[in-house]
């Protein structure tokens, strides 16, 4: 694969996790998930045309279940006909899939694999559990069936908190509940690294790309926590964004920056999210503010897909190398 650079920039790596309406409503407990209530349809050609427009090829992590379904086929095959690399989310988008024994995680990449590949005609190589689960189990499989990176782990501190924040919001039952004890890791997942290593499973390795968080700090800067920042001042929230970008160029920390659905949509657009932390924010304004924060990555990274970006690193030096352990 040729990596394109331009001048002197560090290399950036963006990508978009492709949930859709049921997964949210699913983990929030609402009623109506079992359908499987779609925004593809709206979500993808906002985010296809912003990205035409910056020339951007990006990462796309699709799940299976969004995949076996026929009404979502034009909407994904959109997204591979444009260019973008399809990655593995998982087939049913459970966030405690740490929890799923080996076989069961074999059972659900494979199918979401199935899925994904029969409507993009691509296989993917690289995988992002849901809500960044991930455990020994999952990268052993993912090793086994020739995947090239993993990109779930989330280094920040404040899993914890939106741990709690999310629980006291949704509607769960008390066994559903226990389910998502761990979801978003606890305070240790602060102490991971944000730069590139590789996992080591006995005779296996796998490179991880971390989603990358403010260095330093390890506070969010996905793009989802930028437009819940824009509900009070998107001039705050695009600073925030600025001097996480200077921060990464300080410690040479090559971003691996990620988008939602979320982040091209509405209340408007979608009611029944309106729960969602940023949906309140009107749609032309979050697309002003992808648009912003395009022509500042763009500016200054040379931006690959998350498979790019791990060629890259694999191939520039060698990587430090860590064994798992269990959540």
């Amino acid at each position: 694969m040729n990596i394109k650079r331009q001048g002197n920039k560090p290399i950036a790596s963006l990508s978009l996790d492709l949930d859709n309406v049921w997964s949210f409503l699913k983990n929030q407990g609402a009623p109506g998930w079992e359908t499987f209530p779609s925004y593809l349809d709206i979500a993808v050609p906002r985010f296809l045309d912003i990205f035409q427009q910056w020339d951007l090829t990006i990462t796309v992590f699709i799940v299976g279940q969004d995949a076996a379904l026929e009404k979502n086929t034009k909407a994904l095959q959109a997204i591979a006909t444009a260019g973008h690399e399809i990655g593995n989310h998982s087939f049913y988008h459970d966030p405690w899939l740490h929890l799923y024994s080996e076989d069961e995680i074999e059972q659900e990449v494979a199918l979401a694999e199935q899925h994904i590949k029969r409507v993009t005609h691509q296989h993917p190589i690289g995988f992002r559990g849901p809500g960044y689960s991930f455990s020994p189990a999952v990268l052993k499989v993912l090793a086994r069936r020739g995947y090239e990176y993993d990109a779930s782990t989330f280094p920040t501190f404040l899993g914890p908190i939106a741990r709690a924040y999310y629980l006291m919001t949704c509607k769960l039952s008390k066994e559903e509940r226990k389910k998502r004890e761990a979801l978003f890791g606890g305070f240790k997942e602060g102490l991971q690294p944000l730069k590139p290593y590789q996992w080591k499973m006995g005779k296996d390795r796998l490179t991880e790309i971390p989603v990358t968080t403010m260095p330093i700090f390890k506070v969010p800067i996905h793009f989802s926590y930028i437009m819940y920042l824009s509900t009070f001042s998107s001039e705050v929230a695009l600073l925030y964004l600025r001097i996480a970008l200077w921060l990464c160029k300080l410690t040479r920390v090559q971003p691996s920056l990620l988008f939602h659905p979320t982040d091209f949509v509405s209340q408007e657009d979608v009611p029944e999210l309106s729960f969602f932390p940023g949906m309140s924010l009107p749609t032309y304004k979050k697309l002003a503010i992808v648009n912003k924060s395009l022509e500042l990555i763009s500016s200054q990274f040379n931006v690959l897909t998350v498979g790019e970006h791990a060629k890259s690193v694999a191939g520039a030096r060698q990587l430090p190398v860590l064994v798992p352990q269990k959540r």
